[in-house]
């Protein structure tokens, strides 16, 4: 299982050496960050913490710059999932009609309900789950002007904490740069892990924040997500 991994990190890493000193580092991590923000398999915390551990040793892209544009490029990115959720609509995404994300996005409608705000600032660390939660977001009618709030906050504290992974693992193994990569894209794994973790079992004391009311359309798409669910599983 470490081998694909091991592969790909240094496969990042001679990518990250290659367009660390120019300019185009920062258009690149943008738009990296932004896909991801409603295409999961684009793996925008590797890169953000790649740079990071780079700019730690002093190897080309400027801290503070990595965060604002990593920032930045998730707003945007999770504005676009929730546009897509209120035009286009979850059932027509194909990775979200099966398996995982047929389970993230009943999950999402479900507990978006009743704790919205909780949720989204969550599935920030969740790969899928955001795509879930934020295109649910908008299929379900949860008010814009507020996802807009909350998706802001959980982008800069998401990507404060991947920056902050990637410095501290570069000025600890600064020396080993593939090392260091590891060590912070590893980390940035286990937090994701951690959070969807906790988030479930959250979910499960019954908290409840926020309340709005959704879509009478939307209660029967998650009724029917369900029963799609419980028939694949």
């Amino acid at each position: 299982m470490l081998d694909p991994l091991n592969v790909f990190l240094a496969d990042l890493e001679v990518w990250v050496q290659g367009i660390a000193a120019s300019l185009w580092v920062y258009p690149t991590l943008f738009t990296f960050t932004v896909i991801d923000g409603f295409f999961p398999p684009v793996p925008s915390e590797s890169v953000v913490i790649t740079l990071s551990v780079a700019a730690a040793a002093g190897a080309g892209p400027v801290l503070w710059i990595i965060f604002v544009v990593a920032a930045l490029g998730a707003w945007v990115g999770d504005q676009i999932a929730y546009l897509i959720g209120r035009f286009i609509g979850t059932e027509r995404i194909p990775f979200l009609r099966s398996g995982r994300g047929l389970k993230a996005i009943t999950w999402a409608r479900n507990a978006l309900a009743t704790r919205g705000a909780s949720f989204i600032l969550a599935a920030r660390y969740v790969p899928v789950g955001r795509v879930a939660v934020n295109m649910s977001a908008g299929a379900v009618g949860f008010p814009q002007r507020r996802f807009m709030a909350f998706s802001g906050i959980a982008a800069i504290v998401w990507a404060s904490f991947s920056v902050g992974i990637g410095t501290l693992a570069g000025q600890w193994l600064g020396h080993n740069t593939l090392l260091a990569m590891v060590v912070g894209v590893g980390v940035g794994l286990l937090m994701g892990f951690v959070v969807d973790r906790l988030v479930v079992w959250w979910s499960g004391r019954g908290h409840a924040l926020e309340p709005f009311e959704p879509l009478p359309t939307e209660i029967a798409a998650a009724q029917e997500d369900e029963h799609l669910y419980d028939a694949a599983g």
